[in-house]
This record gives structure tokens, C-alpha cells and sequence, in this order.
């Protein structure tokens, strides 16, 4: 494989910017022309003495927008881990950097479109969870990987890279036609790893998860819902759990995304809106487009839907049902479990239900699992694709219950374990285990809805606290707001940074001088009010009052249920 440049110095001139590969041995430069935007690959000796110079860890890629092209590179990074002996880095700290000197020659209006523009390119670039490597395809599970050809172990990294999940995809689009720059630059994930050294019996293994969040049909929670015309899912992540042990290494796979097909849930100021099923698309074309593709990557797919069997979910619930049946296909199967249902009046035990439900179909398609030689020992040949509304808490929950059956039984393969003993015995790394998979679903949570998972003091204890509760209840308020008030600058952000959104720079106008309706300007502020009238009330409130308000948020039978 054509590993990429590790370190860089970014020297810059009024007329060029000179990217330096700093790699033992290397001589390599990358030109860019400010003016032409011209790439070139040249050699240290054509940058000029006087150029400004600074290190960077690497480049991210280019965007144009209303006041000409920018160079985004990465300026700080920390170290995850190593995965198979390869650096994986976490992409801390950016710089967009225009190649204009001046934005003189743009209107007032336009300045302060490009101003906008701007700031939506950085609050995607702030939004934590941008990992990176230079020697490792992060883009492809182990077993993507051991099933290639040689000739696509010869490729470069932005050559072999899995798209939907290359979120610099759009950025790279200059690189991509020139082979030899491909060096500066590599594809970055958009998701969660972690990477911890853990001991069992005396024996240190490494356990990672990867969560690889899509860049098709990539958006925020009600903004984007269901599938697109090619059958791509919002909130599409694929995990992968990896355990390696004296040369031996195994890995467990599942996807999350959302309920796929056509229906939207669009915020209206309802703590929760109605869900809407399109009754002018085909659903089933979508449908099957995204079954088909699921197949043909991860093999037999069993559905855990963990939607509510009622209220205004249960049409969804319905409607998928109905779809998996016209679909037909014996590769798909279907289990709906209404996690709220089951799982009230703190009744988490009863998650055994579903575990055990799966079990048989959990142990057929068993898991990837190589030797100390390489020899690839077992094969996963099957999936659990789990939803529930946002794929988020439900979701993250069920998947790490899956997770540690896996792992219980790949530990007992690589002589980790001993016959007999349980992963829930071993104290100090079941700790690690619930803590990792809590800030999993705090990563994801974080992404889409743009708070903190919910349900997390079930992931990390094992049990539901009253304590949980209100950080639920806290949690939830601020979606609340996030999502029905900044939700759709998020939404515009996303698509501006994936390039599903262009800005043309001989096109006088943009959206951003839409008129917005009234009530959009007034609402944020009657907002602002009524709860600034309810904190009045609380610290204003006589003694019984305040205790009857405490004892009703921790009443466990009376506390909302979540998404």
C-alpha cells in the first residue's frame, strides 16, 4: 500500500503555498498556485527563502466559497492508539486558510455571506469525532481488508478508501485525478474510536471499538430521517469491536440506521413530532436498493427494530414489517422489540429477552477471527442492522449487549479466558467495557442530536439510577432547543462540508438572503421567556411545591420516555 506523508511544514508566499513533506527521505513538495489553484508536485529546493513556514499534521483538503478557494489543513492532533501496529490519530485542531489575500473585491453582502459560509465550515470542523491514519485503511473492517485483491492492497489510500465513509471526500476532489499527491493526503472518519491495553488472567490484550459514521444522506436528528433515492440511511454507523492477542485478532461488526425508507419527522415545536410516512414515493424500490447493497457488503441481515409497538411510532413499526414481508428476500430478517414496553418501570433485565432471542442467529454468523500465521480461522456472514428512532440510546445499548456475547466468545478463542469464567466477572475490564461503549454513544448522540447519548448509566453500571433519569430529563431539554431552533444551521453546515451544497462564485445570490418568517425570529425568544418564567416560578416556589416537582422527575413510572 502507497502509505501517506506523516509530518508537514506549510511555507506560504503571496503567490504559493508549499507543503513540505518532512517524512525521513523525502523531497517531496506540493505547489499550490493561489491564483490558478493549480496543483504540483516539485522538490524543496523551489521553496523560496522568505516564505512564511509552519508545521501542520496534514490536510484535510480545499473548498470554494463566495471569496474564491481555501486550504484546509489540519493543525493538531493527539494519538488514539495503535491498531495493528499503525498509528491511529485524532484530527484535534484545524485551519481554513484562503488563497485570496484580500476580500476586497467582494460587496458588502457577499462578505458577509462568505462570513457565514465560514463559520458553517468550522462548526462542522468542531463537531469532535475526525480520526485519521497514514499507514492504516480506517475506512475498511478487518475483514474488508483481508478480502481484497492484490492489486488493491497496491492502492493509496484515497484509492482503496470505502467512500461512505471518507468525510473529506468532497475536499479531496482536486486531489483525486493526480496519483502523485496522493501522499499529502488521506481519508478521514467522522465517528468514535478507542483503544485500550486491558488484562485478563495475567494476558494484555488490545480492545477497540470503531464507529464509522456515513457521509451519505449525513445530517442532524429531525432534519434528515429514513433513506435517500439510493437507498442510503440517515445515521448510518458501522461498529466494529476488535480484540487482538498474541498475534491472533478477531473483530465483530453491526450497523445502526435510520428506519429505511421515505418519512420524515420534521421539528414543530412538539417535544416529539409525528412521524410522516410519504404517500407519493415507491417506498419499496428504495427499500430494496438498500437491502441489496447491505447484502452484498455484510452478507444475511437480521433487523432489530426497537421503535414503540405504539402511539405515533407504531405506524412505523407497521410499515416496515409490511415492507420486509414484500421484500421477500430470506437474507432479511425481522424482530421488532418494543424496548420502552419491555423495558419500563426499570425493568432493564428483561434485555435478556432479545439477546436471547438472537442467540442462534448470533452464533451462525459468528465473528472474523485470524490466527498467529494470518490464516483467517472463522468469517462474520451475517449482520444485526439495529434502529430505533434516532439509532441512538435504544440502539447503543442492545449493540453493546451483542458486542460482549461476541467478545465473551472471542476472548475464549485466544486463550484470554478460561472455560467457564465471564467477561462480567473480570471487574477492572468490565469497567473499561461500559465506559467505552457509554462514550460510544455519547460520540454518536453528539453528531446527530447534538447532546450526550441517553440511557448511558444503564451502559456504564448495568443498571438504571434515578440519577440517570435527570441527566436524561437535562439531556433532553437541550435537544429539545437544539433541535427546533439551531438544528437546521447544523444541517446546512453538514451539506456545505460534504458538497451537497455548491457555492458559485459568479452567483450573486444565496440562500442566506431568504427571507425567514416572522414566527422563526419570534419563537427563539418566546422561548427564552417562558423559561426564564418557569426558573421565577421554581425559586419563588413554597417548600411543598419544590419537593412535589423533585419526587415526580424521579418517579421512575412517571418520567418521559426517550428516543
Amino acid at each position: 500500500m502507497a502509505t501517506a506523508y506523516e509530518k508537514f511544514n506549510l511555507h506560504t508566499t503571496p503567490e504559493k503555498f508549499y507543503i513540505e513533506a518532512c517524512d525521513d527521505g523525502s523531497n517531496d513538495v506540493l505547489s499550490i498556485d493561489r491564483v490558478s489553484t493549480e496543483m504540483i508536485l516539485t522538490v524543496r529546493k523551489d521553496i523560496p527563502p522568505h516564505a512564511v513556514t509552519r508545521p501542520i499534521c496534514g490536510i484535510m483538503g480545499t473548498i470554494r466559497l463566495v471569496a474564491g478557494t481555501y486550504l484546509i489543513v489540519i493543525t493538531k492532533k493527539k494519538k488514539v492508539g495503535d491498531l495493528l501496529g499503525h498509528a491511529v490519530w485524532k484530527a484535534m485542531d484545524f485551519d481554513v486558510i484562503s488563497y485570496k489575500k484580500t476580500v476586497l473585491h467582494l460587496t458588502d453582502n457577499q462578505m458577509q455571506d462568505n462570513k457565514a459560509f465560514l463559520s458553517m465550515i468550522n462548526s462542522v470542523l468542531l463537531t469532535d469525532g475526525f480520526y485519521f491514519a497514514t499507514d492504516y485503511d480506517l475506512t475498511h473492517t478487518l475483514q474488508r481488508l483481508a478480502n481484497t485483491s492484490p492489486e488493491f492492497q497496491e492502492m493509496s489510500l484515497l484509492e482503496r478508501a470505502d467512500q461512505r465513509f471518507v468525510w473529506n471526500g468532497h475536499l479531496l476532489r482536486e486531489f483525486m485525478p493526480q496519483p502523485e499527491l496522493h501522499r499529502f493526503a488521506y481519508p478521514v472518519v467522522h465517528g468514535f474510536i478507542i483503544m485500550k491495553s486491558c488484562c485478563i488472567n495475567g494476558k494484555i490484550f488490545d480492545w477497540n471499538i470503531i464507529s464509522r459514521r456515513s457521509c451519505f444522506r449525513a445530517g442532524v436528528r429531525y432534519y434528515v430521517r429514513g433513506i435517500d433515492s439510493e437507498g442510503h440511511a440517515a445515521n448510518f454507523v458501522e461498529t466494529e469491536q476488535i480484540v487482538q492477542y498474541s498475534g491472533g485478532k478477531a473483530s465483530f461488526v453491526q450497523t445502526r440506521g435510520s428506519i429505511p425508507f421515505y418519512w420524515s419527522q420534521r421539528p414543530n415545536l412538539k417535544y416529539k413530532p409525528k412521524p410522516q410516512i410519504s404517500k407519493t414515493i415507491d417506498h419499496l424500490d428504495g427499500f430494496q436498493r438498500h437491502f441489496d447493497s447491505q447484502i452484498i457488503i455484510y452478507g444475511k441481515q437480521v433487523i432489530l427494530n426497537l421503535i414503540d409497538q405504539k402511539g405515533s411510532e407504531k405506524q412505523l413499526e407497521q410499515a416496515f414489517d409490511k415492507m420486509v414481508s414484500s421484500l421477500g428476500n430470506g437474507m432479511v430478517k425481522y424482530i421488532a422489540f418494543d424496548f420502552h414496553k419491555e423495558c419500563s418501570r426499570m425493568r432493564w433485565h428483561r434485555l435478556q429477552i432479545l439477546v436471547d432471542m438472537v442467540t442462534e442467529m448470533q452464533d451462525e454468523y459468528g465473528y472474523f477471527l485470524v490466527d498467529v500465521d494470518g490464516n483467517v480461522l472463522v468469517q462474520q456472514e451475517g449482520m444485526f442492522r439495529s434502529n430505533c428512532m434516532d439509532c441512538l440510546d435504544r440502539t447503543n445499548v442492545i449493540q453493546s449487549l451483542l458486542a460482549r456475547r461476541s467478545l465473551q466468545s472471542q476472548l475464549e478463542r485466544l486463550g484470554v479466558l478460561h472455560m467457564g469464567q465471564r467477561i462480567e466477572d473480570q471487574a477492572d475490564f468490565e469497567k473499561i467495557y461500559k465506559n467505552a461503549w457509554a462514550d460510544n454513544a455519547n460520540a454518536c448522540a453528539k453528531q446527530y442530536a447534538g447532546t450526550g447519548a441517553l440511557k448511558t448509566d444503564f451502559t456504564r453500571t448495568g443498571k438504571r439510577t434515578q440519577w440517570g433519569l435527570v441527566m436524561d430529563g437535562w439531556n433532553s431539554m437541550i435537544r429539545y432547543y437544539k433541535n427546533n431552533f439551531s438544528d437546521g444551521f447544523r444541517q446546512d453546515s453538514i451539506d456545505l462540508f460534504l458538497g451537497n451544497y455548491a457555492i458559485d462564485e459568479a452567483d450573486m445570490t444565496t440562500p442566506l438572503h431568504e427571507t425567514k418568517d416572522w414566527k422563526f425570529l419570534t419563537l427563539p425568544i418566546i422561548m427564552v421567556v417562558a423559561f426564564s418564567m418557569c426558573i421565577i416560578c421554581l425559586l419563588m416556589a413554597g417548600k411543598t411545591a419544590v419537593d412535589s416537582l423533585v419526587n415526580s422527575t424521579l418517579n421512575p413510572n412517571k418520567g418521559m420516555e426517550f428516543v
